[in-house]
């Protein structure tokens, strides 16, 4: 074991080296800032779009001089307590029922519900899916006739509000600081981890793999690819978050969110546990992909072997979301314990559960799934590639012979 350590060591720092001196490197760091972009984009557009149609929308009431003022009066008060679209006043004139109907049907803006007529007993016309804007032009009602029966509201109570900081987080708070987790580790597994299928394969088509499978065991090579890979992952991840906490150290109030984050193991203690759940999710993805790419012989293989287990991630990052929401639920318990989705809901069990044995345990249970899984296709690589030089498919043909 010792010499396969030492040999993966060797592997492993000449594929971190052939990677990170290549100029490629450089635009693999950026892609995050690529990706924000095109999402800010697309999210500012998005939102302009979204305003746009909330600014165009209005309710409307056709009313007399007389009760202008009242109604605008009680729209303000009510808006303390909630929302809704922008209340227009219209002089109320001999015919309050065609105008109305002028009023929703004119071009450029959206009235979604337009009162009239006497405030006792008032005809409120709206569109289907307007009922609540329909009720709030109700509420205006009541409120200026409640004013006219008993006066103008005023507080009896004079209080002294005094916010005091929860003495310890809510469950709500502590779910959501493990979806955060979940959200996260998954992020950088699934952005990272693919990188070890193209490297293989491109060593594989262009015969160094076969050179490396002399010199040293199968097994030495893939744990020193997934290390090496892994190392050019932790640059990436050390980059953005020193990158980040650059910019939260000179930007006042930008890390409150992290903060406020309040997880029963402990801050301090749930970063590190953060930390070596990506190391053994990687790990775990890493090796898969390294299988992948070692038994795929095209491009082709690569991606139809590819996808599956994309979507079977896809399906353990669900796994994992419920467990975060339900910990307690047999559901949770099987996403803790399924090796694909272990870490992940590990990663969301911090942030609930202040007890620490489960976490060197699930570790523990990760890292024997990496080594088999590594055995696994470090096998499959050296009786299905190296004796006959074809690919899963070719092997698979001739199994079938």
């Amino acid at each position: 074991m010792t010499r396969i350590f030492r040999q993966g060591a060797v592997i492993a720092r000449r594929d971190f080296l052939a990677v990170v001196k290549t100029p490629t490197f450089l635009l693999f760091l950026l892609a995050p800032v690529f990706m924000l972009l095109f999402g800010w984009l697309g999210g500012s557009g998005a939102s302009q779009v979204a305003e746009g149609a909330s600014n165009l929308s209005r309710i409307a009431i056709i009313a007399t001089e007389r009760d202008a003022d009242a109604l605008r009066t009680a729209d303000q008060r009510m808006r303390d307590y909630g929302d809704a679209p922008r209340l227009m006043i219209v002089a109320a004139g001999p015919d309050p029922m065609a105008e109305a109907k002028s009023l929703l049907e004119t071009p450029g803006t959206d009235y979604l519900a337009v009162m009239f007529g006497p405030l006792e007993e008032p005809v409120i016309q709206h569109e289907q899916s307007a009922v609540k804007a329909a009720q709030w032009l109700q509420g205006v009602a009541d409120q200026v006739l409640l004013s006219r029966r008993r006066g103008p509201p005023d507080t009896l109570s004079r209080p002294a509000y005094q916010p005091l900081k929860a003495q310890r987080a809510g469950v709500g708070m502590q779910r959501q600081t493990g979806y955060v987790a979940v959200v996260t580790v998954f992020m950088l597994t699934l952005l990272l981890a693919g990188q070890a299928v193209g490297m293989l394969a491109e060593e594989k088509s262009n015969k160094v793999i076969e050179i490396l499978a002399a010199a040293v065991p199968l097994e030495a090579v893939f744990l020193g690819k997934l290390v090496g890979m892994f190392g050019v992952a932790l640059l990436f991840v050390a980059f953005w978050s020193g990158l980040l906490g650059g910019i939260m150290l000179l930007v006042p109030g930008s890390g409150a969110e992290l903060a406020a984050l309040e997880p029963a193991i402990g801050l301090p203690t749930f970063l590190i546990l953060g930390a070596l759940y990506f190391t053994m999710a990687y790990m775990l993805l890493g090796a898969v992909f390294l299988g992948i790419g070692g038994l795929a012989a095209t491009v082709r293989d690569i991606q139809m072997l590819s996808f599956p287990v994309t979507i079977l991630q896809m399906a353990m990052f669900g796994l994992a979301t419920v467990a975060a929401g339900q910990p307690q639920t047999a559901l949770g318990r099987f996403a803790e314990i399924f090796p694909l989705s272990s870490p992940y809901a590990m990663a969301a069990r911090g942030a609930h559960d202040p007890s620490l044995t489960p976490h060197l345990l699930a570790l523990g249970w990760q890292a024997i799934w990496v080594a088999i899984i590594i055995w696994v296709a470090a096998r499959l690589f050296r009786h299905g590639v190296l004796r006959s030089g074809g690919g899963l498919f070719a092997m698979i043909g001739r199994k079938a012979r």
